[in-house]
């Protein structure tokens, strides 16, 4: 049965045809769920029970703390129950009193799973359609013992009923938990590079994940390390906002013996339940483009009041999307570096859609934190993987690495792989001192899936994670492959200003919209004024200029006026008889610290990204001065940080960089395929006609 998952959850899921009728569609699955866990808790504490009932005997009278440390001790697990009873001993009548009973007897940190998932009212649903016995007696024939499901198999079956209920209650399956081939890759990267650390006999180490879903990440971390070094401990630690998430988790960690009160039940971004605690592995995958909407003021307060002490002090991303937020918050959970820096330190591996790569321009929140992550050495890697990889989306993910102890090789570089394609060379230069490598053999990086489960539709193969983790742990560059500096992601936007020259035309049609505008103004001001008192500024001169040859000097235009004009007055004229014109005098500044400079038109202000490793006036002088010859730069907008002119900004443009150019067939072959197309239309017509 442990190899065909799927068929256990089929059988476990064909309950709903014994809950049809009696419960909609998307009760079902709070129903399996919960029953599921039940069967699976029951079956592994099946060796260890007569012992605890035999303790249980002796120890009853115990205050519940004592009694709770020796019962967990004859279970042999961290977790137990006290009931003689199981889903096969529950008789025919009274069973929703003994199912309460027994439930009610485990241990108060499985006790409390049960809660997440409000069984008690589900038991009294099904007592008050007749079906708690027929759907208990389902369940108690289903062999869910470790030996014949094990643990990573049973992950498998959780997460297939979870897809099929979010399918029949149109909810997101892929909220709750990540792919296993996704799973599997983003754990390999992430311990790649301590194999060696982590085969140490007494190795303490802890894993986290914000995201914590059904747990997926936590028990890969748990199965990955017990592969190189099954004496190493690994704590496990989670959040997760969904409670029936968040029961599966624990009753994940419970089975494998980890200390549940280290998962947590809430939001992670704006109730950080664990706020002192620092990690050695952290793996995430947060929900694609969330909306932080409901939690921004605690975000926002947060940012502000706390700043880098804080988790968001970099920057914040825009509302509509959350991903970057989740990235920060598990950047804070890193161990600072010590004098044994070998052993210090932290590794995290996200999961992100293609926004933060690239949103934001130069001084908004997530360039700010993009120029965080790089400027501060933290970012090791990132893959993109194939599109259709996940349950609930098609679109196109990437992996990031970060890491706040890189090995010297990658110091101030930035790895980028590129998965997504169906076929590349593997093999190539390495930068860690390899040489070059003749290997040509061809990769198929995924594989269609038999059958499609949502919109997963493609799956990583074995080999396929073995070269990703073997390109990225060799640091080498090939056809898939390319290594940069974290500065080639940088740019400084500088504003590009070109002077005003306004040349000035009265007629009759702009003069009449000039006084119509000062008149509607006026009367919201007076609903009572006369037209014959709504006279705007420079009436007579402006009426004796209609006509007049065009003024190409705006000091001379102005000249032209008797009466004494305000500069808001001024300003109002040129909008309704200026225009710019090439052939014009260039405007001054006629008072204050810029008297006698140009005066910039900001209808022709533009912006140039000059790339970070190039001087900002070489790149002007030969990009925009051969075009522009009267533009300059303004030099008042400095970067806050650095504070030289132009703002800094960073952006991952990592599809530019594997961007191969397809020459368009030759025009010969269309011909052909043209000429082809018309003759079979051709025929058709004629079969018609005939």
């Amino acid at each position: 049965m442990s190899d065909n998952f799927s068929s256990t959850a089929a059988f476990l899921w064909s309950v709903a045809d014994l809950l049809r009728g009696d419960f909609k569609q998307s009760q079902y699955g709070r129903i399996i769920l919960p029953f599921t866990l039940l069967r699976r808790l029951e079956c592994v504490l099946e060796n260890t029970k007569p012992n605890v009932l035999a303790m249980y005997e002796s120890v009853k009278e115990k205050e519940e703390k004592a009694q709770d440390k020796i019962l967990t001790h004859a279970a042999k697990l961290s977790f137990y129950n006290t009931s003689k009873m199981d889903l096969n001993k529950l008789g025919e009548t009274g069973v929703a009193q003994n199912l309460e009973s027994y439930v009610q007897s485990f241990s108060p940190n499985a006790r409390e799973i049960f809660e997440h998932f409000d069984f008690f009212n589900t038991i009294d649903k099904l007592e008050e359609a007749d079906l708690l016995y027929k759907v208990a007696k389902r369940f108690a024939t289903t062999d869910l013992h470790p030996a014949a499901v094990d643990n990573y198999n049973m992950g498998l079956v959780f997460e297939e009923l979870i897809r099929r209920f979010a399918e029949s209650s149109n909810e997101t399956a892929g909220e709750h938990f990540t792919p296993r081939d996704i799973v599997r890759l983003t754990t390999s990267l992430v311990f790649c590079n301590d194999d060696g650390l982590l085969t140490q006999s007494g190795l303490v180490r802890s894993i986290y994940d914000p995201t914590a879903g059904t747990g997926g990440f936590l028990s890969s971390g748990m199965e990955y390390m017990h592969e190189l070094n099954d004496k190493a401990a690994l704590s496990a630690f989670g959040q997760e906002l969904n409670p029936e998430s968040y029961a599966i988790c624990k009753a994940d960690m419970l089975i494998k013996g980890q200390k549940v009160d280290n998962i947590k039940l809430g939001n992670t971004l704006s109730d950080d339940q664990l706020p002192a605690d620092k990690f050695d592995y952290m793996l995430s995958n947060p929900p694609f483009g969330v909306d932080w909407k409901k939690v921004q003021k605690k975000i926002n307060d947060e940012h502000k009041d706390k700043g880098f002490e804080g988790r968001f002090g970099a920057g914040l991303p825009r509302v509509s999307d959350g991903s970057l937020l989740f990235l920060m918050h598990l950047i804070s959970k890193m161990r600072p570096l010590t004098l044994n820096s070998k052993e210090s330190g932290s590794r995290i591996g996200i999961i992100l859609n293609g926004s933060p790569l690239f949103t934001g321009g130069a001084g908004s929140g997530e360039s700010e934190i993009r120029r965080y992550i790089l400027e501060n050495d933290l970012l090791e890697a990132i893959i993109a993987l194939p599109t259709d990889m996940f349950y609930n989306t098609g679109i196109a993910t990437y992996v990031w690495i970060l890491s706040n102890n890189k090995p010297s090789q990658r110091k101030g570089k930035v790895q980028l792989i590129n998965a997504s394609t169906v076929r590349a060379k593997t093999g190539g230069r390495g930068r860690s001192g390899g040489g070059e490598s003749t290997e040509e053999v061809e990769n198929v990086f995924y594989q269609a899936m038999r059958k499609s489960l949502g919109s997963k539709r493609k799956e990583l193969t074995e080999e396929s994670i073995e070269t990703i983790v073997k390109t990225y742990g060799q640091f080498v560059e090939n056809d898939f492959s390319k290594i940069f500096d974290y500065q080639d992601f940088g740019y400084r936007r500088i504003t590009v200003e070109r002077p005003l020259k306004l040349a000035f035309d009265v007629t009759t049609e702009n003069f009449e919209l000039y006084c119509h505008d000062y008149i509607e103004k006026a009367k919201k001001k007076d609903p009572d004024i006369t037209i014959e008192l709504a006279q705007p500024a420079g009436y007579s001169t402006l009426q004796s200029l209609i006509g007049k040859k065009k003024v190409f000097s705006r000091t001379k235009f102005f000249n032209y006026f008797t009466e004494k004009l305000s500069s808001s007055e001024q300003k109002n004229i040129c909008k309704f008889f200026g225009e710019h014109d090439e052939n014009a005098e260039i405007c001054l500044f006629e008072s204050g610290k810029q008297k006698g400079q140009p005066e910039p038109n900001p209808d022709l202000r533009d912006n140039e990204n000059v790339p970070l490793k190039q001087s900002v006036q070489d790149y002007f002088e030969r990009e925009v001065i051969p075009h522009v010859p009267d533009a300059w730069i303004d030099e008042t907008k400095v970067d806050a940080i650095d504070g030289e002119v132009g703002i800094v900004g960073y952006e991952i443009p990592f599809n530019r960089h594997f961007y191969v150019y397809q020459p368009p067939r030759a025009l010969e072959a269309i011909d052909g395929d043209l000429d082809a197309v018309s003759a079979d239309i051709m025929k058709l017509l004629q079969e018609v006609h005939s």
